[in-house]
Formats: C-alpha cells, structure tokens, sequence
C-alpha cells in the first residue's frame, strides 16, 4: 500500500531534481536544445522536456477521466513558457492528490479512461509510473546534454 504523503513526497522530490536539471538549461544555448542527437526516442533535449511534462499531466487527466489533447513543443517556444507549463502541472497533480483519501489512492481504477493502454491499475501506480517515467527521460536528457557538451549537475534523489 501506499501513502499519500508518500506519492506526494517522491513527485514533488522528482519536480526538485527536474527544476536542478531546467536552471541547467537555462545556460545552455537554445539552438542545442532543439538539435537531433542519435539514439534517442525524442531526438532533442526540447522534445524529451515536452514529453515528460504532457505524459504526466495525461496520466493525471486519465486516472480523472477528463480528456487530454496533449500538446506540443511548439505550444511552448521558450523555456519561461515551459516552466509556466510545468508548475500548472505539478499543481493539477497535487490537486487531484488532494481528492484522494488513501483507499481511493490505492484502489485499481474500475474502468479505463478512453485510449487506456494496458491492465488496471490503483492511482498510487499510475502516479509512481509517472515518477519513474520522469527519472528516465530526466536521464535521457543528461545523457544527450552531455554528448552536446554540456553536462548536467547530479540531479538524483540523494
């Protein structure tokens, strides 16, 4: 089982991390963010950010069954407007976070939501999914930031 404060505690951590990675950012030369690097799913550093941020604020709209257009990295062509976008996410999870009680957190959803992929599972899942998605293309990026020459400070949990 898991707790609220718990869900609430490691996705405003992973925010933390995500924030140390974007002030990095701010530093690099917008041209680089936007360049192809090979081997990765979302090519540049600018689609990989985009990514993370539409991914979990579809979960979220999922786990309510609202619907979710997603949208892309040209809704966002600065980085003041992506870190616009990402604290109205972090606050729309915490909200939805906040409906909760624990039995509801850790209960498998009855339904699907439209376009659901995959098995049921409980919001505390989803929500941990999201989390662990994040680390990944978090790791992506400096992955990609370092191959561009500009490595990325640590930026994990510890």
């Amino acid at each position: 089982m898991f707790t609220k404060s718990g869900i609430i505690e490691l996705h405003s951590a992973t925010h933390d991390r995500l924030d140390i990675l974007l002030r990095h950012i701010a530093n690099v030369p917008d041209n680089l963010l936007r360049e192809p690097v090979t081997g990765f799913g979302f090519p540049t550093v600018w689609k990989q950010l985009v990514h993370i941020l539409t991914v979990e604020e579809g979960w979220v709209h999922d786990l309510q069954y609202k619907p979710f257009a997603g949208w892309y990295e040209e809704h966002v062509p600065t980085l003041a407007a992506l870190l616009a976008e990402k604290r109205r996410i972090l606050n729309a999870t915490h909200a939805y976070l906040d409906t909760l009680d624990e039995h509801q957190l850790n209960t498998t959803l009855p339904k699907p939501a439209e376009g659901w992929f995959g098995e049921l599972r409980s919001p505390a899942f989803i929500l941990l999914h999201v989390i662990t998605h994040t680390f990944h293309h978090k790791g992506q990026v400096v992955a990609m930031l370092r191959a561009l020459g500009h490595p990325a400070p640590t930026t994990d949990l510890q």
